[in-house]
């Protein structure tokens, strides 16, 4: 996860509130509020944010931007303070920063009801979108202005995730066991161990490391991770399904992913790539990519991309278990951990132990982008588009929606040329 350094540049001078102001309905709290007036709140939350799921292109910390505009600013539903303390715990449990922030937004303006039409509202217009796309994409996949659509916007994906890359690097690598563990968890993920495995001893590893054993040799770090290489020697090569998923199969896949995926969206292609493709061959690493790129070029979340996987994998129906599947650990987290959230935010165990998931998440981003660019670059054109694209993404503020609306016309117009 690890947004929260860098979407705090957009929450900055904190708002304060003229103390003589009367008390009216927009500034109780949910639970000072009449029960006559709560169906108003609640349609105030689902207005914003739908609007908000429909312009939510960009990114996690262009969505928590557009919240902290519509919520502080324009509203006052809160102060920064408080936005800042809610963005503070979604850090500390698994899922999507900016979908938990919508969520939590919505439990503490509008209670259980608030938090359950803010995450929906917020995810619905891009599950919508995407839904579409995926049925068009199995219907149209070969035909050849599809497939040179795509073939312009993965490059451009590449340099979008090699951006993200970067940032988080700079946030979550900060000081020399989170480098060790990033290191380790390269290593151990290529060598094919389990990611949800890695992430939880990365995180474990560093909590005891800053608690217990600081002053001590940083190589005490590594050795939950250090007895497990031998266990890679010789892998079990798994065989590929010749089964379709079943729903069940497709609900508890990405029930687990949304129970434990900590780190940015990005992370959720290394359990795509890892699971779907290489372990069970449910789908292929083409389609994974392409599916990343429909989700990139959407708005919302980029967890919906589990809404185009869940639609390849078992239908009209797999799209919709998956999405529940991913994002129902988001809504469940945030309403129990509320009351426990001022005590996670101050426990140096809590942040411990989310520095060094985040860093085996880096870890995890990073082979995922070579596996992806291997498939994606696979000429001149593809190589060109995906450099231009990754000096645009570092040295302008444009909206990856752009680039890779670009990439598309790219791909396109070359296939329009018969070049």
């Amino acid at each position: 996860m690890g947004v929260t350094a860098r979407s705090s540049k957009f929450l900055t001078a904190p708002m304060t509130l003229p103390s003589s102001q009367p008390q009216t309905p927009e500034s109780l709290s949910y639970r000072e509020l009449a029960p006559a007036d709560r169906p108003q709140r609640w349609r105030e939350i689902a207005t914003v944010f739908l609007r908000l799921g429909v312009m939510a292109f960009g990114g996690p910390v262009a969505h928590i931007a557009m919240m902290d505009d519509e919520v502080v600013n324009r509203r006052q539903w809160m102060s920064r303070e408080r936005l800042l303390d809610l963005l503070g715990v979604t850090n500390l449990i698994p899922g999507p920063n900016s979908t938990e922030l919508a969520i939590y937004i919505g439990y503490d303006r509008g209670g259980w009801p608030g938090l359950a039409i803010a995450g929906t509202c917020f995810i619905l217009p891009a599950m919508g979108i995407v839904w579409v796309l995926a049925a068009l994409y199995t219907q149209f996949q070969t035909v050849p202005q599809v497939g040179w659509l795509l073939y312009g916007i993965k490059p451009v994906i590449i340099a979008i995730v090699i951006q993200a890359l970067w940032k988080l690097g700079k946030k979550a690598l900060k000081d020399r066991p989170t480098a060790l563990v990033a290191i380790a968890v390269i290593v151990l993920f290529s060598l094919g161990l389990n990611e949800i495995l890695l992430l939880g001893l990365a995180g474990v590893g560093v909590m005891l490391f800053k608690n217990l054993w600081r002053g001590q040799t940083t190589s005490a770090l590594l050795f939950p991770l250090s007895g497990l290489v031998a266990q890679m020697s010789n892998p079990t090569t798994i065989p590929l399904s010749t089964t379709p998923a079943t729903l069940g199969q497709t609900f508890l896949f990405f029930l687990k992913v949304g129970s434990v995926l900590y780190g940015s969206g990005y992370v959720l292609l290394a359990f795509l790539q890892r699971d779907l493709v290489d372990r069970m061959g449910w789908i292929t690493s083409q389609q994974l990519l392409d599916a990343v790129a429909i989700g990139q070029f959407t708005p919302g979340p980029i967890f919906t991309t589990a809404t185009f996987v869940g639609y390849l994998m078992a239908g009209n129906l797999g799209a919709i278990v998956a999405t529940i599947g991913i994002f129902l650990p988001s809504f469940l987290l945030v309403g129990l951990i509320s009351p426990l959230a001022s005590q996670l935010r101050r426990s140096p165990w809590a942040s411990a132990f989310l520095d060094g998931v985040n860093a085996a998440s880096l870890g995890l981003i990073a082979v995922v982008t070579v596996q992806l660019g291997q498939s994606a670059l696979i000429d001149w054109l593809t190589i060109a588009v995906a450099l231009v694209s990754l000096v645009l993404t570092f040295r302008t503020k444009l909206n990856s929606a752009w680039l890779v609306l670009g990439g598309a016309i790219i791909g396109y117009l070359f296939q329009q040329l018969g070049t």
